[in-house]
């Protein structure tokens, strides 16, 4: 069969599959395989699905997925996220919709201790959205803010999501995971101006602010010694040069167990069922994340060996139009797809095609691609149908309709994209503290 209405019908297929309610990594998998057999013979096909699942995940460096999410996990059981959004409650909650910062500013700190945008949207939705409706927050923008907050997670390191993009791309993981530090802490800041300024259009949403003494505000913040710790260690450890990403996992997992055995203060029934769960939790997540690899990684060698690729690449060369203005179109089409896929099988099948033509061909910097990526797969993950963030939010904070979640969050994809309007503006912002690395 002709390679390019191979890749013209396998389109079709894979949102049939989708829409049938096959997972996605089964319908970009099976499309890969009868694509492959297509072009290259049933034969050619079954050698790539005996040997693909081996050849695409036995990476050392992938070794930091396992590491970063059980982090995560054991932050999670030694209430990191509890204590650091005690520290923004505090501090933040006197500002208009101070809850609602403090929130977002929780929500960063863990994100920088988890590396997870879900295990920051379940932490924080347990702990903060009760609290925001208690004091009188409008439901939606209370699940909105917690929602939006969890994808902080994917972009401040440590990220899974951008080490899984040095992984694809051969772009180095430890320079990937700094470069999240600015664009994180960027997108920290538009959110907490943008639902300011929203408090003062609207009253109606967010109560009045709170009033903490000083001295209240001093003493809390003991409990972000452990937070802190873990940041240094990991991300600190990193820049400065002490450990590379894998020893960094390491490092931080085993500090983060250190802190939920120390948080327990004894090894009792109750501490042994947590260590159980964390670990159960990190098998069914890596699990997700590797099958993810394989099923759309298969769709991916099938673009390749159709020479999609290539095929972009000349047809990019002969447009007539500035180079910034084509990133911008393929950045463009990260909205719609991530309503759709998962942003690992998102950047597994869009990578593979526009990052040859973005950074070998047009030479700009493949930190900025990579940040920018990870920025818009965060629309994603508060956006219709997919939308994991909400789904989790859904699951914690039963009494409010899904709908009305992705409702609350309109606010924050328009903040999302704000951002990633600067970070496309000024490149720098993404490339200049790896830059300084040791």
């Amino acid at each position: 069969m002709d390679p390019l209405l191979a890749v013209l019908l396998s389109i079709p297929l894979v949102l049939i599959l989708l829409a049938a309610g096959i997972p996605v990594f089964a319908s970009l998998g099976v499309a890969g395989f009868i694509g492959c057999a297509a072009i290259s013979g049933l034969d050619m096909a079954l050698i790539q699905l005996k040997v693909f699942p081996y050849v695409q995940t036995a990476s050392y460096l992938l070794v930091v997925v396992p590491l970063f999410v059980i982090m995560g996990h054991f932050a999670f059981k030694a209430g990191i996220g509890k204590d650091v959004y005690l520290i923004g409650r505090n501090w933040f909650s006197q500002f208009p919709a101070g809850l609602g910062v403090a929130t977002i500013v929780g929500s960063a700190g863990f994100a920088a201790c988890s590396g997870s945008s879900v295990a920051t949207a379940a932490t924080m939705g347990a702990v903060a959205v009760p609290e925001m409706r208690e004091q009188g927050y409008d439901p939606k923008l209370a699940c909105g803010i917690v929602a939006a907050g969890g994808v902080l997670g994917i972009l401040i390191p440590p990220s899974v999501i951008l080490v899984f993009y040095g992984v694809i791309t051969d772009t180095s993981v430890g320079s990937m995971l700094i470069a999240g530090v600015i664009p994180g802490i960027l997108s920290v800041v538009i959110y907490i101006l943008g639902l300011t300024m929203l408090s003062r259009i609207e009253p109606s949403l967010a109560p009045k602010p709170l009033k903490v003494s000083w001295v209240e505000r001093f003493k809390c913040l003991r409990y972000g010694l452990g937070a802190f710790l873990l940041f240094f260690i990991v991300v600190g450890g990193i820049y400065i040069g002490w450990f590379t990403p894998t020893e960094a996992a390491a490092v931080g997992a085993f500090v983060s167990f250190i802190a939920m055995i120390v948080r327990r203060k004894q090894m009792d029934e109750t501490l042994r069922a947590a260590i159980k769960d964390c670990f159960i939790s990190t098998l069914r997540t890596s699990c997700m994340v590797f099958i993810v690899i394989v099923g759309a990684g298969l769709y991916s060698f099938f673009l390749t060996l159709a020479q999609v690729p290539q095929m972009v690449s000349a047809w990019v060369a002969t447009l007539p139009v500035p180079p910034l203005i084509i990133v911008g179109l393929f950045l463009v089409l990260y909205i719609p797809l991530g309503m759709l896929l998962d942003s690992f099988s998102l950047l597994l099948v869009t990578l593979p095609i526009m990052f040859p033509v973005v950074v070998d061909q047009m030479g700009f910097s493949a930190l900025w691609f990579g940040i920018l990526s990870t920025k818009l797969c965060e629309v994603g993950l508060i956006s219709p149908p997919v939308g994991l963030n909400v789904y989790v939010l859904a699951g914690v904070v039963r009494d409010v309709q899904l709908a009305d979640i992705f409702k609350g969050c309109l606010w924050f994809v328009l903040f999302e994209l704000v951002a990633a309007l600067v970070l496309f503006s000024f490149p720098s912002l993404s490339y200049w503290l790896p830059m300084t690395m040791k």
